[in-house]
C-alpha cells in the first residue's frame, strides 16, 4: 500500500482498531490514545485494543474509556479485528508481542499499517512508518500526522497529551541518547499544543501505592546484588514476593533502572519469576548491548539500552544463567 493509497483510505470514515504490545506502557498508551485522538476528528470509527491489562498510573489519560482490553472480552475483540478495515499496529512489529490477538490481526482482511522503533520487523504489514533511531512509537506518531499525512492542526490537546507521555516515558524523561534535539522540539511543540508537562510527569511518575513502594524498598535493601567484577547488578523477585507486596501491572516498572544507577554499572538486570514464565528487563549504559543478551540467551530483544526476555527455567537457573553469560561480556563490561 501506497502513502497516496492509505490517504485515500484515510480520507473516508473507516472502521479502525488500534493495537499495541503485551503489558502496554507509557509509549505503547501514548501513542495508541494519541493516534486514537487524531483518527476521531476525521470521522472514523476506532477501538483501541490492548492484548492485557496495563498500568493503573496510565490509566488517567485522555479517550482511555475507549479501550478495550483482550483478555476480557475476547469475543468483541475479535468480532472488531474481524470487521476492521485498517489495523494500525504500535510500538510492536512482531505479531509475538500480542499473544493470541496477534492471530486474529493476521487472519484479518483489513490492511495492516505498522508504526514502530523496534529491530527486526516482521512482514505482516501492508504500511510501515519504521525508524529505529526513533525514541519512541509517540515520535513516530507525531511524525506520521504531521509529516506522512500533513495533518498538523489535527495534533489537538488529548492528541498532543498522549504523545507527550509516550515520548516522555520512553526517553527515560529526555535523558536517554535517543533523546535528540528534533525530539525536544517536538516536545515543546506538544507543550505549546497544550500537553501539561508538569502534570503529566506527576500522574505518571508521582502516583505510586503504598505497595508498589515498600516493595522498592525490599528490593533496593534485600535483593539488589552488584558484581563489581562485571560493572553489572541484578534484582531477581520471587512469585512470594510479588504476593507478599499484591504486585500490580506497572508496579515493577523502573525498579531496573535503580541497580543501574549505581556507581559504575554498566548492566543492570530485573529477573522476576511471573506465574507463566521467568521475565527479564535488562538495561545498559553506552553502547553495551542488552538486547543482544536477549535475543541470543532469553527469547527476547529490543533496543541496545533497553531490552527484554522470558525463559521456561526455574528462577534460581536464570540467575545463574545470567550471572554465566556475563563472562562472555566482562571485556565489554570493564571498557
Amino acid at each position: 500500500m501506497t502513502k497516496a493509497e492509505l490517504q485515500s483510505l484515510l480520507a473516508q470514515p473507516q472502521r479502525i482498531v488500534i493495537t499495541t504490545h503485551h503489558k502496554p506502557d507509557g509509549d505503547a498508551m501514548g501513542s495508541s490514545l494519541g493516534l486514537y485522538a487524531y483518527l476521531v476528528q476525521k470521522g472514523h470509527h476506532v477501538k483501541v485494543i490492548t492484548p492485557t491489562d496495563y498500568p493503573q498510573f496510565l490509566h488517567w489519560m485522555p479517550n482511555n474509556s475507549e479501550v478495550l482490553i483482550f483478555t476480557e472480552d475476547r469475543s468483541q475483540a475479535a468480532e472488531l479485528v474481524s470487521a476492521a478495515s485498517l489495523i494500525f499496529c504500535l510500538d510492536f512489529n512482531n505479531l509475538s508481542r500480542i499473544n493470541e490477538l496477534g492471530e486474529l490481526v493476521r487472519a484479518a482482511e483489513g490492511k495492516k499499517v505498522m508504526i514502530d522503533h523496534h529491530l527486526d520487523p516482521e512482514d505482516f504489514d501492508d504500511y510501515r512508518h519504521w525508524n529505529i533511531n526513533a525514541c519512541a512509537a509517540a515520535q513516530l506518531v507525531y511524525d506520521f500526522i504531521v509529516n506522512e499525512l500533513e495533518e498538523p492542526e489535527l495534533v489537538t490537546k488529548d492528541v498532543a497529551t498522549c504523545l507527550y507521555t509516550g515520548i516522555m516515558t520512553d526517553s527515560g524523561s529526555f535523558r536517554f541518547p535517543s533523546a535528540t534535539s528534533d525530539v525536544y522540539r517536538i516536545a515543546a511543540n506538544l507543550i505549546d499544543l497544550g500537553a501539561q508537562h508538569w502534570r503529566i510527569h506527576q500522574l505518571v511518575y508521582d502516583n505510586a501505592s503504598e505497595n508498589r513502594l515498600r516493595f522498592l524498598g525490599h528490593c533496593l535493601s534485600e535483593k539488589l546484588v552488584v558484581l563489581q567484577e562485571y560493572n553489572a547488578a541484578y534484582i531477581s523477585v520471587t512469585r512470594d514476593e510479588l504476593q507478599q507486596y499484591n504486585i500490580e501491572t506497572g508496579d515493577t516498572e523502573g525498579v531496573v533502572n535503580y541497580a543501574l544507577s549505581v556507581n559504575g554499572i554498566r548492566l543492570a538486570a530485573l529477573i522476576i519469576d511471573r506465574p507463566d514464565r521467568v521475565k527479564l528487563s535488562l538495561r545498559s549504559t553506552g553502547d553495551f548491548p542488552a538486547n543482544e543478551i536477549c535475543k541470543k540467551y532469553f527469547n527476547g530483544g529490543g533496543h541496545r539500552n533497553a531490552a527484554g526476555g522470558t525463559s521456561d527455567e526455574p528462577l534460581d537457573a536464570v540467575v545463574e544463567k545470567f550471572k554465566h553469560i556475563l563472562k562472555e561480556y566482562k571485556t565489554q563490561l570493564l571498557q
